[in-house]
This record gives C-alpha cells, structure tokens and sequence, in this order.
C-alpha cells in the first residue's frame, strides 16, 4: 500500500505530537492484542477466506477515514479497524492455505509456498516504495490514500476467488473435535507439551520482525543522508525475500541447525550495531536474510502439527502471544536500544532447541 511509507508523516503533518502518534501505535498494538484470538476463531467457525476478505475491507475503511477526516480521532479509528483487520488475516490465511493444499494431498509443499508467499510480500516493499514518492509528488497523502484503498479493495476481491476448504471437509476421517474456543485453543496448546514449546517459539519469532520499524531510525543514526535512507534501506526486505522463499527448501532442517542460523543472524546485527555506519545496513540485511529463513520454517512447523478444526484458532494464540512480545521489544528498544534487543535474539536462538522437539507427532 503507497500509504505504508508515509503514513507517519501524514500524522505529522496533521499536526499530531510524538506522543499522541505513540498512543496511537499503542492504542493500534492492544487492539491487535485483544482481537487475535477471536477473531481466529470466527474464522475457524465460519469462513478463512470471508475472514481474509474481510480484513483488506477493513483496512481500506482504516485508510478511507484517515484521508477524508485526517485528526487524532479518526486515525485511532483507523487503526482499531486496521489491528481487527490484521487479526482476521493473521490466523485465517495460514490456516486456509494449509487446508487446501491438504484436501489436495500436497500439504508437503506448505513451507515452499509459504516462504514464496513470503517473500512476494517483502518484495512488495520495493515497488511500494517508488509508488509512494510518485504519488506523493503528484497528489500528496490524498493521492497515495485513495489509492491505497483501491488496493485494499483489490486485494479483497482477489481473496474471494481462495479456495476455502473446511476443517471438517479437510479432516473427513478424524474423530470429531470440539468447538474452536479461546479455551480449546489454548487447551490445545497446554495439553501437548511439544505444540506448547513451538507455539511459545513462534511468538517470539514472530516479536523479532518489529525490529523492521526501527530500520531508518538506524540508518539516520549510522550517518546516511534522508534522502538516501529509502534506497540504503531496500536491501533489507529484498534479503528477507530471498530467505524467506528459501524457507521451503530449509524446512527439513534440525531445530539446532536453525538455532545456529539465527545465532549467526544475530551476530550479525550486533555487528552492525559495532560498525554504527551506513554500510552496517549490509549486515543488517544478512541478519534478516536468516531471520526469515528460521521464521518461515518454524511457521511451517505449527501448521502441520495443529489439528485443522483448531488451525486459525491455535495460530491465532501464538499471534496474540507475539503482539504482547513485540511490546517487549518496543520496551527493551526503549532501555538499551540495539545491543539490548540483539541480546535478547541471541537468547531466542539458545532457547529454540529446549522449546522446539526435533521430531513432533503430526496431525492434519
């Protein structure tokens, strides 16, 4: 969406100070919180892909009201509806793509398709990007708006053509399972051990990628003219795009390897944190190169050992239990910055194999 790059400076612009702009963050960051789990379970009772097309409506009535009223009040009404949108996504997608290729018998080429998936978001960044700096210079944030509500109307009626194959359809031969619930879900966690473990592990996997919104913080602080920042900056999701679509071909890896993998990432950044220069930003990418490549597997992993009646649900658990980590990180920026959070990385990567079983029971 051309809004994503900008949207920060439309608040800014609209006259907004630094702390109403991070009551919004927070007001946009609890919603997500609280809407995670629910709204994984309207999806896993109801529809995945009405779930899906639901949140790009959302997300295009988000940005509607931020053009047509811009001031404090309706951007947090954007942003609820934005973090309810986000919520409805998060869970249901994941499910709805496993679940398909499941019905198919082609579950084993999930983590493939999800680190292609992946990827083509990240590559997204780099057309965004230009798209934003042409419209800006033609229209300003009305032009980019408006135009980042068609593409969420776009997206939404694209998801309409996703096939929506339901848990009971995909799991015929299962004995019947219970209700998707906030309490069955979490029951499904907390009575498998092993699924505990992983779930807890892809939370905070998943808490690293808000590292991404300190990126240009980091290069202004490194030296690199503001102009310059977009352009330093694009290696990072291009190399995220390339170990995300590697994701795939890593899926057989051992939970040590991947611990090693994002071990070595995190010392990468912490070089990057040492050199404190423009050129750092090259580490930086190599860093979210593996971080992508460990967050696609281990993603892959909790889809297909979760039973399908569950998927949305239980994936949504470990989405709400990575926005309350993210908020972590936010804080442990806020304390020591760069070095902090790349401490706290490194101890991820010591942890995953205590976390993570090497060999899980399977279900579909």
């Amino acid at each position: 969406m051309p809004l994503y790059p900008l949207y920060a400076l439309l608040f800014a612009e609209t006259g907004l100070s630094a702390a109403q702009i991070s009551m919004l963050f927070a007001i946009w960051s609890a919603v997500s919180v609280l809407a995670e789990v629910p709204t994984g379970i309207l999806a896993d009772r109801f529809s995945r892909r009405w779930a899906v097309v639901a949140s790009s409506v959302l997300q295009a009535a988000g940005f509607a009201l931020w053009i047509a009223a811009p001031g404090f009040a309706a951007f947090a009404a954007g942003f609820v509806l934005w973090a309810v949108g986000g919520a409805l996504s998060s869970g249901a997608f994941e499910a709805l793509l496993y679940d398909a290729l499941a019905a198919a018998g082609a579950e084993r080429h999930f983590p493939r398709l999800l680190g292609r998936v992946g990827a083509m978001g990240l590559l997204a960044q780099v057309p965004t990007a230009l798209a934003a700096t042409a419209l800006f210079a033609v229209g300003g944030f009305t032009l980019a708006g408006w135009v980042s509500v068609g593409c969420c109307l776009v997206a939404a009626v694209l998801a309409t053509r996703l096939r929506d194959v339901r848990p009971v359809e995909a799991d015929a031969a299962a004995p019947p399972a219970e209700e998707p619930t906030v309490r069955a879900g979490a029951r499904v966690i907390a009575g498998r051990p092993e699924l505990r473990g992983l779930a807890l592990a892809l939370a905070l996997l998943w808490a690293v990628d808000g590292l991404e919104e300190y990126f240009g913080l980091l290069a202004a602080d490194w030296g690199a003219a503001t102009a310059a920042i977009p352009l330093t900056l694009l290696a990072v999701p291009l190399a995220g795009a390339a170990g995300s679509a590697l994701g795939g071909r890593a899926a057989r890896l051992s939970t040590r390897t991947l611990a090693v993998v994002l071990g070595g990432a995190a010392l990468l950044l912490a070089g990057a944190a040492v050199l404190a220069r423009p050129g750092g930003m090259a580490l930086v990418a190599a860093f979210y190169f593996g971080y992508q490549l460990v967050q696609v597997v281990m993603s892959a992993r909790l889809q297909q050992h979760v039973p399908s009646v569950m998927r949305a649900t239980v994936t949504s658990v470990a989405g709400a239990g990575s926005e309350v980590a993210t908020l972590g990180l936010y804080a442990a920026w806020a304390f020591g910055g760069l070095p902090v959070v790349t401490a706290g990385i490194l101890a991820l990567a010591l942890l995953l194999p205590l976390l993570v079983r090497r060999k899980m029971p399977r279900r579909t």
